[in-house]
């Protein structure tokens, strides 16, 4: 709870100035574009635009049905070895999917695999009916959730970010729920680094070109669906110095991932050192 405190005062506190002034960079002018840039040692707002408004989180909603899937595990409610049934229900979700024959299972340790790297949709479904009873009840909680965190404008309606006109948030929440995920979990959070994994005799690959492609790079997460455009989250640790970057409504992969490596390499040298 100290931790909550500590990073939920520092987000709604801090302007979006930091120990070094940094001229502001050209930001995208598409109505769907929100982001935030967040100093992970002191939490900071660094850099700002659209932060307040609402947006639909797609696949980032996994940060938070990972967030409640550690907080099991850190409970003893699960172990990694735990096996999660998977249901008719969630083998039929759709696309991006492990996907499973009835009566399939799948341990925990393999879910959150599924989870951070393939942003599984059928996995995420598992798990909420695992840890909530029904996919309905686990949004519920999810936002329970969100609430407590200090995530004051994000409503969750499922737990994989599939199409639903309910389902928003915002750039600052997601960047105080990366926040939480980095200092809550520190045992979990390398999971989120994860670029492959084996399932089943196969190799498979995530899709988030920054891990591995900019340095000091190690997650979170990716989202995409029509309604949004492109969304991530990322962190990235580099010579002692940290951030979390949020970018919402890119309109294309590229694009994206073009506009956070703009602000990390804008906003790192202002974070303090001592991550």
């Amino acid at each position: 709870m100290a931790i909550t405190i500590l990073v939920l005062g520092l987000l709604a506190a801090c302007s979006t100035t930091g120990t070094l002034e940094v001229a502001p960079p050209a930001t995208p002018t598409s109505l769907k574009y929100a982001s935030m840039v967040v100093d992970a040692g002191s939490g900071a707002v660094l850099f700002s635009t659209n932060a307040d408004q609402l947006r639909y989180p797609a696949s980032l909603t996994k940060m938070m049905t990972l967030y409640m899937l550690f907080e099991a595990i850190e409970a003893g409610r699960v172990s990694r070895t735990t096996l999660i049934p998977v249901s008719d229900y969630a083998r039929a979700r759709p696309p991006s999917k492990i996907g499973f024959k009835r009566g399939q299972a799948i341990d925990v340790d393999m879910a959150i695999r599924a989870l951070c790297v393939k942003s599984a949709n059928d996995v995420a479904v598992a798990v909420a009916e695992f840890l909530g009873g029904t996919e309905e009840q686990f949004a519920q909680m999810m936002t329970a959730k969100a609430r407590q965190l200090g995530m004051r404008d994000t409503t969750f309606r499922n737990a994989s970010g599939l199409p639903d006109e309910l389902q928003r948030t915002t750039a600052r929440d997601m960047a105080l729920l990366g926040m939480m995920l980095r200092r809550r979990f520190p045992a979990q959070y390398a999971y989120f680094a994860s670029t492959s994994f084996s399932y089943n005799g196969r190799t498979i690959r995530g899709h988030n070109d920054l891990i591995g492609g900019v340095d000091g790079v190690d997650g979170i997460k990716t989202g995409y669906i029509r309604a949004s455009g492109y969304n991530i989250v990322t962190s990235v640790n580099r010579s002692g110095r940290g951030l979390v970057v949020v970018v919402m409504g890119g309109d294309s992969a590229k694009s994206r991932n073009a506009h956070v490596q703009e602000l990390i390499a804008r906003y790192l040298p202002a974070a303090k050192p001592g991550v």
